[in-house]
């Protein structure tokens, strides 16, 4: 099943950014969702939004009460199992949840990182779906496990390791 994916731009300059924009977050989101599913997997409907430090700031302060901005935030879907990629097919579309990037973190971080933009963003989108998914990384243990997957995605969309 296509994933039905609704991309909200709140910044002009993410079109430049990640020319073009809107494959670019398909490709990841997908990437990251086909690792995880198999056959059965109804759930197909998520949401992106590309918005700035101010928009992400004013999220992470009500919703987690952190005064500040980051890079992504997820918001997964709280009605759905923890065994949401094991649907029956007879199953309905379900909506995954919602990603929330931020462009000046991102960029600054990027930049310190000495990588470019459109690879961050990759790997905070398939980071994020991952966490839209169920995987964690409080644990050190879950740590090098989601870690291990988000290596082995972004190597299939040409994403060299990101934790080196």
């Amino acid at each position: 099943m296509p994933l039905d994916l609704t991309i909200q731009l709140h910044h002009p300059r993410w079109k430049t950014l990640l020319r073009p924009y809107c494959k670019t977050v398909r490709e990841a989101c997908g990437a990251a969702l086909q690792q995880m599913s198999d056959n059965r997997c109804q759930i197909t409907e998520m949401a992106v939004v590309l918005a700035d430090d101010d928009f992400i700031h004013d999220l992470n302060r009500t919703y987690r009460g952190k005064d500040k901005a980051t890079n992504v935030l997820a918001f997964p879907n709280e009605s759905l199992s923890s065994d949401i990629c094991y649907l029956t097919s007879g199953d309905a579309k379900r909506h995954l949840g919602d990603l929330v990037l931020a462009l000046e973190t991102i960029e600054r971080e990027a930049a310190e990182q000495k990588k470019t933009v459109k690879d961050h963003v990759k790997h905070l989108l398939v980071h994020g779906t991952l966490h839209l998914l169920g995987c964690d990384h409080k644990r050190v243990k879950d740590a090098a496990c989601m870690e291990a997957l988000e290596i082995k995605i972004l190597k299939t969309l040409k994403v060299r390791n990101p934790y080196l």
